[in-house]
């Protein structure tokens, strides 16, 4: 974790988009403010996309920080999944170094780019007794049933279901064949049911436990660390907008039949999608640019970062390489502005900035308070370092 700078005053209540009220409204938090964020399948490096997805709640993070909580952030890391198996034998290397180097390098990434660490980095492997032990818990409240040799959950458990995407059902279908579902398969009750424990196949990994060998369903294991660092209720259920369905959705109807309470989390916050020639950056696709390749290339972080923050993060954008060109300009001017021995007063440029975030993470316009900062004249021998601090604190751009 690295210092944060400690700004005078305090933060303002931080209101954010729900998605699942299709409304902005302010988070509440105790003292300690619970969020849960999805990791990594780590199949490949970090491309713009994630870093997107991820320095988005940094930025809740901070403002959270900024507003005298402390902050309880998980993130889980999917160290075992199809697509990386499917990697593996595409490439002929163990799954296990592939996800063990991946996931090293989303670390360096995710540090180069100042973003701050969770409390709780969980991967999938280490949470597969907790996930035995909840599916099994569902299994006695009749919400999972055996298909052939593999197990099921019933999203009928969950009378909310539905609730988080607002999707119906012909959606839902479609979409779930489309991200990993299988509405197909024979001897399912309900076509949307979601697996939550393959059995052994051949040639795969699998982990002997209660419920026999195999390994865990995508959606449980974020289901089994969630309730397990942070209980229901928690504050923030977050990541990139492609996992609302059917992802979050089932996280949350999985936890909801075993605890027999609502809801898993107070809000559920989505970034939006980066593109790049004219398509959403996927690995499927293969058109990413990634973060570890622009720094290789001699990109200073700093302003990846800030190429980054010059989008809202509920608005849809396409990587074009000015971005970090103009992005380089920004650095250059604010450094240039913080190394003067005095610049103007900082103390309303603070608030804009705080005002800014707390209005649904208004990045961008941040920024423009800064630029405008250092555009100005003044006598003040304190502003240069304060504005250095809040960029730091705030935005988590080091000048």
């Amino acid at each position: 974790m690295p210092q944060v700078p400690l700004l005078p005053g305090r933060g303002l209540t931080l209101a954010l988009h729900d998605t699942a009220t299709g409304e902005v409204r302010p988070t509440s938090p105790g003292p300690v403010a619970r969020m849960y964020v999805c990791g990594i399948t780590p199949y490949d490096a970090t491309h713009l996309g994630h870093a997107f997805t991820y320095v988005t709640f940094d930025l809740i993070y901070r403002a959270w920080r900024d507003a005298g909580h402390e902050v309880h952030y998980v993130q889980n890391v999917t160290d075992i999944d199809d697509p990386l198996l499917e990697r593996a034998v595409a490439t002929g290397q163990d799954w296990r170094a592939i996800a063990d180097r991946e996931t090293a390098l989303f670390r360096e990434d995710m540090a180069a780019l100042n973003v701050l660490p969770p409390r709780d980095y969980i991967g999938a492997v280490e949470a597969i007794p907790s996930v035995a032990q909840y599916v099994e818990d569902l299994q006695e409240r009749g919400a999972v049933y055996a298909v052939d040799d593999d197990l099921y959950f019933s999203v009928s458990a969950d009378p909310g279901f539905g609730s988080v995407s607002g999707l119906d059902r012909d959606e839902m279908l479609r979409i779930f064949a489309e991200r990993g579902g299988d509405p197909q398969r024979p001897g399912k009750a309900d076509p949307l049911d979601c697996l939550v424990w393959q059995s052994e196949r051949p040639d795969e990994p699998a982990w002997t436990t209660s419920l026999g060998h195999g390994r865990p369903g995508w959606h449980i294991e974020c289901t089994a660390i969630a309730l397990d660092h942070l209980g229901m209720g928690f504050d923030i259920q977050g990541g990139g907008r492609d996992l609302v369905f059917p992802h979050h959705e089932m996280c949350a109807a999985e936890a909801q039949a075993l605890t027999e309470s609502v809801p898993f989390a107070q809000h559920y916050v989505h970034s939006a999608m980066v593109a790049w020639q004219g398509h959403k950056m996927s690995k499927s696709r293969g058109n990413l640019v990634f973060v570890s390749a622009l720094r290789h290339a001699g990109a200073d972080p700093a302003a990846i970062r800030l190429a980054l923050l010059a989008h809202h993060y509920r608005n849809d954008w396409e990587w074009v390489d000015e971005d970090l060109v103009t992005a380089q300009q920004r650095l250059d001017l604010w450094r240039s502005a913080v190394a003067s021995d005095a610049g103007p007063d900082a103390t309303q440029t603070i608030q804009w900035m705080r005002r800014a975030l707390a209005d649904d993470l208004q990045a961008p316009a941040a920024l423009d308070a800064v630029d405008e900062w250092c555009r100005g004249a003044g006598t003040s021998p304190e502003g240069p370092g304060l504005i250095a601090d809040a960029v730091d604190a705030l935005l988590g751009v080091r000048l």
